[in-house]
């Protein structure tokens, strides 16, 4: 895939477009299937043991030939890159593996859980914050002109948000009605996504351009139900994490969902977030929901035009805002 040079900072926002960092892609060229939650770079390291990081100068290489050993294999077009402020996010550094590999790469804006929250947080007014992304969203990302796609992983945990990520979900819906991007949460163990989507919705932003994370972690059927039912999207974004929720349960869960009619909310990938996931490192790799879980589904009788929406319509139609019945 060919992509535009990345956009100086004043240049205004393509409607109905995806903001990569190598600058906007029409839906239109999104024609291989794309993974919906991932990072490609990030650091959540707190014990100093390095395991929950994905350091560019380090690990890139490896990343790099595992998009590009998708694109060629599964015609993999597009990751959501949700390494968000804090997070260890680099935007450069994204932009040089969209280059390599040939993959379209959105890269994110917010915050995550309040235990990865960086001092800016601290006491700041919802509405401050929402200002600093906005004109990051805007202006770019630091002085590199790469402009984030997406808000997220905004995040909580248990069943209420916490103040100060009461505070943060409120500054994501308000910067997305304000520039038109969408928000992806993180839902601590697929725990308090009615609660996140209240929050948001509450703000003014619309269910479609929300969407709930880590639904796949969480056994509850009526709640992916209930969400998808609101017109926001489910995330069943940690495939492959089998020490925390086996396969073959969120294959049930998955199945369920479709059966209730809301395969047009579901969205699909494996949230590789340590090196040790990466294939050259014993680990399922990005290329699992593809190589291994998508079969699984095709076996139960997911159909191909069903696993094209999960895969491909849904996550163009999330970042845009786009309607159900659009052509992508």
């Amino acid at each position: 895939m060919n992509h535009p040079q990345y956009e100086t900072p004043r240049q205004p926002r393509h409607e109905n477009r995806l903001q990569t960092v190598l600058g906007p892609l029409s839906p239109a060229d999104v024609r291989g299937p794309a993974l919906a939650h991932e990072h490609l770079v990030l650091d959540l390291d707190r014990s100093g043991d390095r395991a929950a990081v994905l350091d560019p100068s380090v690990h890139g290489r490896q990343v790099v030939e595992e998009l590009t050993a998708l694109r060629e294999e599964f015609g993999l077009a597009l990751v959501v890159e949700l390494t968000c402020r804090g997070m260890g996010r680099d935007a450069e550094a994204l932009a040089r593996m969209a280059k390599e590999s040939g993959v379209a790469v959105v890269a994110a804006t917010g915050w995550y859980y309040e235990p990865f929250h960086p001092e800016e947080i601290g006491d700041a007014s919802a509405e401050r914050l929402a200002g600093t992304l906005i004109r990051e969203i805007n202006g770019g990302i630091g002085t590199t002109g790469i402009r984030p796609g997406v808000i997220g992983e905004v995040g909580s945990h248990g069943d209420v948000p916490s103040e100060p990520e009461t505070r943060s979900l409120l500054a994501a819906a308000k910067a997305a009605v304000a520039t038109g991007l969408s928000v992806a949460t993180h839902a601590q163990l697929g725990r308090g996504g009615l609660a996140q989507l209240d929050l948001l919705t509450g703000a003014g932003l619309a269910p479609h351009r929300i969407c709930i994370g880590h639904q796949d972690l969480l056994d509850d059927p009526a709640v992916h139900k209930s969400l998808a039912a609101s017109g926001a999207y489910v995330a069943f974004d940690t495939v492959g994490k089998e020490s925390y929720q086996p396969d073959a349960t969120r294959l049930r869960l998955l199945l369920q969902l479709l059966d209730a009619g809301h395969a047009d909310r579901v969205l699909l990938s494996c949230d590789i977030s340590r090196h040790g996931y990466l294939e050259s490192e014993g680990g399922t790799g990005y290329g699992h929901l593809f190589r291994t879980f998508l079969g699984r589904a095709r076996a139960a009788g997911v159909d191909e035009d069903l696993i094209d929406l999960m895969t491909r319509r849904n996550p163009v139609r999330f970042l845009t805002g786009g309607a159900a019945h659009e052509d992508v």
